[in-house]
């Protein structure tokens, strides 16, 4: 069951992804994440009283509460790197950095949480290590968007600290949620990230830039708050159950989705050696789920 649970996080990651880009457009990136996390962190808790995991609060071991705060910081870390990569760089380009995470993360999960390393889990790494790489390469082209982008490497740094925190935040996660209910344990992680957010909101003073997002901005970000909450419910039910070095590969096949969206909506193309580093990464991926 931690399967399915694994590929609907991946989903909604997936759409998570076009309706941030669509929804910072003409919003600061701090700002539209800290917005975005009061959306999830509503839905979270929502969550959770629809299970009645409320009264289990109180038997939270400080263990497993330290491990969540922790693991809601390193979130709060990715998500303002991730969307700041996205708002400067083009979607089919921040994802695949984003998602070598899987990388770090199965290689953290090897030696942190004592899970096996297998011929399988070696040629993934392989296979998700190329992929990303082809998929980084520059297209020939000459729209004006990628001549931007091509002055303004600053999204490729964002981007990869993105990555490290993410892959953290699976690590961290993984032994916060041992000791909790899955919903609830994301509800707490939630609240984490959502004062982080803010907190950088005010000490940056972009407080005031809420008040000049467009109609249009807000539905996205709302539309994106509500997709991140059900990939993040999706995800950590998963890794409650199974293994991180494995529900975390699924999780970030939600790139493919990613691209697909964003070459119909935003009508970003690949390259043939793009797509061939997309393969890879799917392939890399899926062969995790071989025993």
């Amino acid at each position: 069951m931690w399967v399915l649970f694994a590929f609907g996080s991946a989903i909604f990651a997936g759409m998570t992804a076009i309706l941030s880009k669509s929804g910072i457009k003409n919003t600061d990136s701090n700002v539209a994440t800290a917005i975005r996390t009061v959306v999830v962190c509503l839905f979270s808790w929502l969550m959770v009283f629809l299970v009645g995991s409320q009264d289990s609060i109180g038997s939270i071991s400080n263990k497993t509460l330290v491990f969540l705060i922790l693991s809601g910081l390193a979130t709060g870390a990715s998500w303002l790197f991730y969307f700041k990569a996205l708002q400067l760089g083009t979607v089919n380009k921040v994802t695949p950095i984003d998602k070598s995470s899987t990388i770090l993360t199965m290689i953290l999960a090897i030696i942190f949480l004592g899970e096996s390393i297998t011929t399988i889990k070696v040629i993934a790494i392989i296979l998700i290590g190329a992929g990303t790489y082809l998929m980084l390469q520059k297209k020939e082209s000459g729209k004006v968007a990628d001549k931007i982008e091509g002055q303004n490497n600053r999204w490729i740094l964002y981007a990869v600290l993105s990555a490290i925190f993410a892959s953290l935040t699976s690590i961290l996660g993984k032994i916060g949620i041992e000791g909790v209910e899955s919903n609830l344990g994301t509800a707490i992680r939630t609240i984490v990230v959502l004062i982080m957010a803010w907190v950088i909101v005010f000490v940056t003073r972009k407080q005031h830039m809420v008040r000049q997002i467009d109609g249009r901005s807000w539905i996205f970000l709302i539309l994106s708050g509500f997709a991140t909450g059900g990939s993040w419910l999706c995800y950590y039910r998963a890794l409650q159950d199974g293994l991180a070095s494995v529900v975390v590969p699924i999780d970030k096949l939600s790139i493919l989705i990613t691209i697909i969206f964003s070459y119909v909506f935003l009508k970003e193309s690949l390259t043939k050696k793009a797509l061939l580093g997309l393969a890879l990464i799917v392939g890399g991926t899926l062969s995790l789920l071989l025993k």
